[in-house]
């Protein structure tokens, strides 16, 4: 979903050339629907194969510099029905109902870096495992930290881009990587997610090391990987917000398993109640509790006030989907 421009467009084969001003000042209006060969997508047929791309959103290219920019866009059918997968056209609707309420996401993206063989994670001996799970989480060391050069240059194309980066580090299995997104107010939350994982598939790309949004990468005793979701609305943040937060709390509960199956395929791989999860059959919260499906952070518990982080989503997860189940579930029912 992310098209990127440059000052020189193509619409429908005729050239049309796009002001050269900074990216900042663009509006997404003044941008022209593209179109592409959905039939290559599998999301329509060699007969009538134009899927189009509406912009939704601008960022800085950093990749192309200067006035450059990327595009996110919709894609969409000429009907003017989304095209499959389209999940962006799901949330808009659903924050569009109760924008008041200023729902808050900060989104946690776990990563695992290859070898270019797609199969050797990074650093580890080929054919072979390294040391068990204990040194590598935030470590430093080139025993221990396997693939930094990747995590700072994504934060910074990231930051160059627009997108709201705030954090990384290395995580828990070697050669396993987060950064998080936000906090982003509503559908945001998303368009910055999607980017951000557009710059890391490239900046993996001119490194020769590959990329995975797999859940659980490599079976056994290894951390999976997740993409958590901090979320709160105002009247959480609020004096007295817990109170809130607990009752989203309980309406998550009871949808629990219709959120499970939107959270991201082969997540039933990585949600075994072990390795800092829950059981994917089980609800459950706790203060401080990694093993929650929910956790309240302990600051959260203390103030009376703050956020709540649902622990349940994959790595691989639709960012619209999740973001707008959340809102949907504890705003909107």
């Amino acid at each position: 979903m992310v098209l990127v421009f440059s000052r020189n467009v193509f619409t429908d084969r005729h050239p049309q050339t796009l002001p050269d001003k900074s990216p900042e000042a663009y509006q997404v209006s003044e941008l022209p629907i593209w179109n592409y060969d959905g039939s290559s997508t599998n999301q329509a047929p060699g007969a009538d194969s134009e899927v189009l791309l509406k912009p939704a959103r601008i960022y800085a290219d950093p990749f192309r510099g200067g006035n450059n920019i990327l595009v996110l866009c919709s894609t969409m059918l000429p009907s003017g029905e989304p095209a499959k997968k389209n999940f962006r056209h799901f949330a808009e609707p659903i924050f569009a109902q109760a924008m008041e309420t200023c729902p808050w996401f900060g989104i946690e993206q776990e990563y695992t870096l290859f070898e270019a063989d797609a199969h050797t994670p990074l650093g580890w001996p080929v054919g072979g495992f390294p040391g068990p799970q204990g040194p590598y989480y935030c470590g430093v060391g080139a025993d221990k930290a396997y693939g930094r050069f990747i995590s700072d240059l994504h934060m910074r194309v990231c930051i160059h881009a627009g997108v709201q980066i705030s954090g990384t580090n290395a995580e828990v299995m070697p050669g396993q990587w987060e950064y998080q997104v936000g906090p982003c107010e509503g559908l945001r939350a998303g368009d910055d997610l999607w980017v951000s994982r557009y710059l890391l598939h490239r900046v993996c790309e001119d490194s020769n090391v590959v990329v995975s949004f797999d859940p659980k990468p490599i079976p056994g005793d290894w951390n999976g990987a997740g993409c958590h979701t901090n979320y709160s609305t105002l009247p959480m943040r609020e004096e007295g917000g817990l109170t809130h937060i607990m009752e989203a709390i309980e309406k998550l509960g009871k949808k629990h398993h219709d959120h499970i199956a939107v959270y991201g395929s082969g997540n039933e791989r990585r949600l075994l109640g072990s390795h800092e999860t829950a059981s994917i059959n089980d609800f459950s919260y706790g203060v401080a509790n990694r093993g929650a499906s929910i956790r309240i952070p302990r600051n959260t518990e203390k103030n009376k006030r703050g956020y709540l982080e649902d622990r349940r989503p994959a790595s691989n997860m639709d960012p619209y989907l999740v973001t707008g189940m959340i809102f949907r579930t504890t705003v909107l029912e």
